[in-house]
């Protein structure tokens, strides 16, 4: 499994880089990719109204504030396990717009350092004590912006329900194509 995954982000590695000024490492794949997600899920939880942070299709496990408050306290524990940081911020249990995005803002800026520090050097470099026993740092990362593209993708289905248009989408007009910053207004 590793091996694919490792496999899999090298072919993304070289199909990124083509046209963009030179070749592009594992390591700065990991940046450009955690970035992205990064400046997705902010630009949502700061586009979404306090008023929608409640909302709750029915049959869904979680509201749009569950949905932050989720990979709010996921980044952190993944990161936190990156750095050898235990990072508890209880996002979960936090309701308002206010709490879930400071909250959200700790839990980047601990990734930001994880993510800031990772190296061709060190990408490879064998993580013990994490979930699912030994596996190189590069796995441990992409597994988190896996895992934080998921929820967006939840989170863009929610900002949707609520006539707002999700920062991927936004951005794509800007010639980001949800790969990275800029601001995602609601859709008019």
């Amino acid at each position: 499994m590793t091996r694919y995954i490792l496999m899999t982000a090298a072919l993304a590695c070289s199909v990124f880089g083509q046209g963009r000024g030179g070749p592009v490492t594992l390591a700065s794949n990991l940046k450009q990719t955690y970035n992205a997600i990064k400046n997705n899920i902010t630009q949502a939880a700061e586009q979404m109204p306090e008023s929608g942070y409640g909302f709750l299709p029915e049959g869904e496990p979680r509201s749009f504030a569950g949905w932050v408050g989720h990979v709010t306290d996921v980044q952190a524990n993944q990161c936190g396990a990156l750095a050898g940081t235990q990072l508890q911020l209880g996002a979960a249990q936090m309701t308002t717009k206010a709490d879930l995005v400071a909250a959200l803002k700790k839990s980047f800026d601990l990734c930001d350092t994880v993510f800031n520090a990772l190296t061709d050097d060190n990408v490879m470099q064998t993580l013990t004590g994490g979930r699912g026993g030994p596996q190189p740092r590069a796995v441990a990362a992409y597994g988190m912006i896996i895992h934080s593209n998921e929820c967006y993708g939840a989170m863009g289905v929610y900002m949707r329900l609520q006539k707002l248009t999700p920062p991927s989408t936004a951005n794509m007009g800007r010639g980001r194509g949800g790969r990275g910053g800029g601001g995602g207004a609601p859709k008019q």
